[in-house]
């Protein structure tokens, strides 16, 4: 990208470039492929303006008008008329303060360094179920292992992290069946119901795709680094975020739709009535991917949410492998009325711009308001007012320079439980 002010040797780039399995033949692929890497490093996962510019005169074209110092109009006319005044103006302010040309190299030289494939739309392997997302699709991948892995049958199992041994034992006897019918076990890669899939897929010497919130540099839980480093290894590991970016709960949300996307069925195994899971089914809906639930005992609060897909969402009811198989294999599998506003409900009615800056909130750090804008992708105007929020609720502090931190929680609270990006809290 050798437009504007912002200059980096084509030699350098080409060497980048090569380094995360995408040569390129010529200026054009060149500036396309780096193009793509600069928008997912200034804009957040769903960002529908950066999919509005795709649809109109391109990632090049917008990404060089943005190095140049576009104003709204510019980003209108690339736009092709999808964009307003109001809308390109603010999304200038969320992307400006992360227009770094170091960011672009450094996520391009950890991805070489842990072997991580650039993937792109163009790519043979790229899923066919990410158009789906329209606007808000991405417009790369970051893959370790197997990426064609990415178009064949899949289907995604999801559930709680704190999940029953029933739970648990019910998305073994079902990823192992999936694995033994050659069919790609799609998950999440965190602790409960994914990781029992993932295991499961694993052991009968099946493939597992695991899908992660941060970069693919980042094998998020811990816990689960030999894990995921066994499925880089036998299957793959994706992600939209460029190597390097942390996982958040903002992030984890938006993975939700990558998961759902790319699978052919989606499977509730175990949920309660906030899970995160519930999010992926929403995305399940959304898009129009079967959906079906695992029944669990009435009395147990683990299965309450996929009670209230079964019951609300016209979830089919998934007792067996051949449930879900035939689950898979029907268009009709989401069931007739699905709705996606029905889907809505758990762990995720916070304002995005209130989770965003509560997520980017340092305990022991105070943070300006720039600082806040760049960690989350929102203008700054969009934090300040979201800082208003998070501070009513107790959840900002405000120091008497206007710096801003989280508040540190009592010694009791940290010693008994540990944060989890992906909303609540994990039991140690």
């Amino acid at each position: 990208m050798t437009a504007g002010a912002w200059r980096i040797p084509d030699a350098r780039l080409d060497a980048l470039l090569e380094g995360v399995g995408r040569p390129v033949g010529s200026a054009d692929e060149r500036d396309e492929l780096v193009a793509r890497a600069l928008w997912h490093v200034v804009a957040e996962p769903g960002d529908a303006a950066v999919g509005a510019l795709a649809d109109g005169a391109g990632l090049a074209a917008a990404a060089r008008a943005l190095v140049d110092g576009a104003d709204p109009g510019v980003i209108m006319r690339l736009a092709h008329g999808e964009l307003d005044a109001t809308a390109a103006g603010a999304a200038l302010r969320r992307w400006t303060p992360r227009l770094r040309a170091g960011d672009v190299v450094r996520a391009l030289e950890i991805a070489g360094r842990v072997r991580a494939r650039l993937l792109a739309p163009d790519d043979e392997a790229w899923p066919e179920g990410l158009a789906a997302l329209g606007p808000h699709r991405p417009h790369l991948l970051w893959v370790r292992g197997h990426s064609a892995l990415l178009r064949t049958p899949g289907v995604a199992l999801v559930g709680a992290r704190a999940a029953s041994g029933y739970g648990e034992h019910v998305a073994m006897e079902l990823a192992a069946g999936l694995a033994g019918r050659d069919i790609t076990v799609v998950s999440g890669g965190a602790y409960g119901i994914d990781g029992a899939a993932h295991r499961a897929a694993l052991a009968a010497q099946g493939d597992t795709i695991a899908v992660l919130a941060g970069g693919t540099d980042r094998l998020y839980p811990s816990g689960h680094d030999a894990l995921l480093k066994r499925v880089i290894e036998c299957g793959a590991v994706i992600s939209e975020a460029p190597p390097g970016t942390p996982p958040t709960r903002w992030r984890f949300l938006q993975r939700n739709r990558l998961i759902a996307a790319v699978s052919e069925a989606v499977v509730v195994v175990e949920a309660g009535h906030r899970s995160g899971a519930l999010n992926t089914a929403h995305h399940a809906a959304t898009v129009g991917v079967p959906l079906g639930a695992v029944p669990g005992p009435i009395t147990s609060a683990s299965s309450a949410g996929c009670h209230r897909l079964l019951r609300d969402a016209a979830a089919q009811c998934i007792t067996s492998i051949g449930d879900v198989i035939e689950l898979a294999s029907d268009p009709l599998g989401a069931g007739e009325g699905a709705d996606a506003q029905t889907l809505s409900f758990g762990d995720h009615r916070d304002d995005s711009a209130v989770t965003r800056v509560a997520d980017a909130l340092r305990p022991r750090r105070w943070q300006s308001a720039d600082e806040l804008a760049r960690a989350s992708g929102l203008a700054v105007p969009e934090v300040q007012a979201a800082l208003g929020l998070l501070q009513f609720d107790d959840r900002a502090v405000e120091s008497e320079t206007g710096q801003w931190r989280r508040p540190t929680p009592p010694k009791a609270a940290q010693k008994s439980e540990s944060p989890s990006p992906e909303g609540g809290s994990m039991r140690a």
